[in-house]
């Protein structure tokens, strides 16, 4: 039977004692333990909760130099990386300096021929366009000789960043980056590589008032539409400020003027005036990536930043198409290691295999359904423009991706990641018995992960207690995203009443539970335990199902349902 969470103890509970049960407790849970910070997480304020961009280490020397460059017309490039963190940052830079009348050009790196991060030859082209300044978005804080170049080229360089460095910083201009040092003063560190860029677009406004002749006062809010694009996309931890950045980000959103974005989701059929965190992650990010996965980030970047309807539209069925594409094509990379792998008498305790031909951007979302699937890690590789061979892994629940890739250390050019997902470059000579050493590290290797959380229900709920009420008091957490999961209920006993697939390969599952009153339950990509049971399930059996709830945005009147994560015979 899945385990219930801990009561609070009556200290806790009555800290909290201003909200419910549930409400306490799921607050709890996420460390928030006195009456301030539960007043601050329920009801987040941009006065009260965002901090001042100029506590940020380098922060004053950074919008100092952005500003005197836009008031003298120095000609600027935005660097910025090609994913869905980086795209929507090199927006709102795009539209800050557009707004400002500043005299620059947006550079986006094309993932297969350039790859992530800063180039010399990229450098080198903006330097002969006249570009005295770069600033980078979501990159450059490992770019050491890159940005070493440009120095030598006269170019200085604003790193703008949230990953963490190396062994030394860039000599660059200035740094900002709240990982960067180990005595960084800013408050909050977890934000976003657009979520720093948009730090720098508030404090230039607040080092240089002059910009307020050209930029109304508050006009800068409406950039957090992509802030919170970003920082939903890049599963950085949704609490502190960027549960305030996402709080306002989704409201900016929802009405946001931008002509491409309202193109994108008119083709998704999604209701602009009702985006969810769940919309930006499973709607709008995988079309931004698909860009730069199956051809060119600036068809992306574009769309974003256009005000030309003719062109939206084009980019907009342009990145739908992508994305078809893009999941065409993991379909039959899919498809081909099921066929390999059918091929073995035995499964081994690792999976790695790879092809030259497979697109490495593709094979995170295929190891992540392969390691779901067979229910262990899963290392796949393809070959780079660049002819490296790069790939992706994904741990598969119950092995520390990162401590595997470390244990294995010589096998690969270079590695990263935590515990649940990494990526990595394979040496040439060891890819042909990459999968051995995995399996020989495995078997020495003592850490793994500890027993899945989301495993443990928040509360013990009835059929009859899934109401629009007791929807909307859990709804009073969201947005949910890492280090604010969605809670986890737990129905038990409840009748199956029917069973069903969907999709086109029928790799859905849908049930209807209950009795005096069914609701549908889904499941996407049923693998694993799960499908299992499903299999040996029949209607009218009893089961005990773990459950988030969610609308159902595709039906009509949006009913409440519930999302299955996992189910089990009563």
């Amino acid at each position: 039977m899945f385990p219930l969470h801990e009561p609070l103890d009556e200290k806790l509970r009555e800290e909290l004692a201003a909200y419910d049960d549930l409400t306490a407790a799921l607050l709890a849970r996420r460390g928030i333990t006195s009456k301030d910070s539960a007043k601050a997480f329920l009801s987040p304020s941009y006065d009260e909760h965002v901090h001042d961009p100029l506590l940020m280490t380098d922060m004053p020397r950074a919008a100092r130099r952005l500003a005197d460059a836009i008031l003298t017309k120095e000609k600027i490039a935005v660097w910025s990386d090609y994913d869905s963190d980086g795209i929507p940052g090199g927006v709102l830079l795009h539209d800050f300096l557009k707004k400002a009348e500043a005299n620059f050009e947006n550079y986006i790196p094309h993932r297969h021929l350039e790859g992530y991060g800063m180039n010399k030859d990229g450098i080198g082209a903006l330097a002969k366009r006249g570009v005295t300044l770069i600033v980078t978005v979501d990159s450059g804080i490992t770019d050491l000789e890159p940005v070493a170049h440009a120095k030598e080229l006269g170019i200085d360089v604003i790193v703008t960043d949230h990953h963490l460095p190396g062994a030394s910083l860039p000599d660059a201009f200035a740094v900002v980056n709240p990982h960067a040092r180990a005595d960084e003063p800013y408050p909050f560190h977890e934000l976003c590589g657009a979520g720093v860029a948009w730090k720098l677009v508030v404090a230039t406004l607040a080092t240089e008032p002059s910009l307020r002749e050209r930029i109304p006062l508050g006009w800068e809010k409406w950039l957090l539409d992509m802030v919170a694009t970003a920082t939903v996309a890049d599963m950085v931890p949704l609490i502190g400020e960027n549960r305030v950045l996402a709080t306002y980000g989704l409201l900016v959103l929802r009405k946001s003027p931008r002509i491409g974005l309202q193109k994108l989701l008119r083709i998704m059929r999604t209701d602009q005036r009702s985006l969810t965190e769940d919309d930006i992650g499973f709607m709008i990010a995988p079309r931004i990536n698909a860009a730069s996965r199956m051809g060119d980030a600036r068809d992306a970047f574009d769309l974003l930043a256009t005000d030309d309807e003719s062109l939206a539209d084009t980019l907009a069925k342009k990145l739908e198409s992508a994305n078809r594409k893009r999941k065409a094509e993991a379909g039959a990379i899919t498809r081909a290691v099921h066929a390999r792998l059918k091929e073995r008498e035995s499964m081994p305790s690792v999976i790695a295999l790879g092809d030259p031909e497979w697109r490495p951007a593709l094979l995170g979302l295929v190891a992540g359904n392969i390691a779901d699937e067979f229910e262990r890690p899963v290392f796949l590789w393809g070959r780079e423009g660049n002819m490296r061979l790069k790939g992706s892994m994904r741990s598969g629940g119950k092995t520390h991706a990162l401590e595997l890739m470390r244990a294995t250390e010589d096998t690969f050019e270079d590695f990263g990641g935590h515990a649940a997902a990494g990526g990595f470059t394979v040496k040439n000579d060891a890819v042909f018995f990459l999968e051995e050493r995995l399996v020989e590290a495995l078997a020495k290797l003592d850490q793994t992960l500890d027993e899945d959380l989301s495993a443990h229900a928040d509360a013990d709920i009835a059929m009859t207690d899934v109401t629009d009420a007791f929807y909307a008091k859990v709804q009073h957490l969201a947005p949910f995203g890492i280090e604010n999961p969605k809670p986890v209920f737990l129905l038990r006993e409840v009748p199956v009443r029917a069973i069903s697939r969907f999709g086109k390969g029928e790799e859905h599952l849908k049930l209807s539970l209950g009795d005096a009153r069914a609701i549908e339950a889904v499941t996407f990509f049923a693998k694993g335990a799960l499908a299992r049971t499903a299999d040996a399930l029949a209607a009218g059996a009893l089961v005990h199902a773990l459950v988030h709830l969610e609308r159902d945005t595709f039906s009509r009147g949006n009913p409440i349902r519930f999302r299955l994560l996992d189910i089990r015979m009563a």
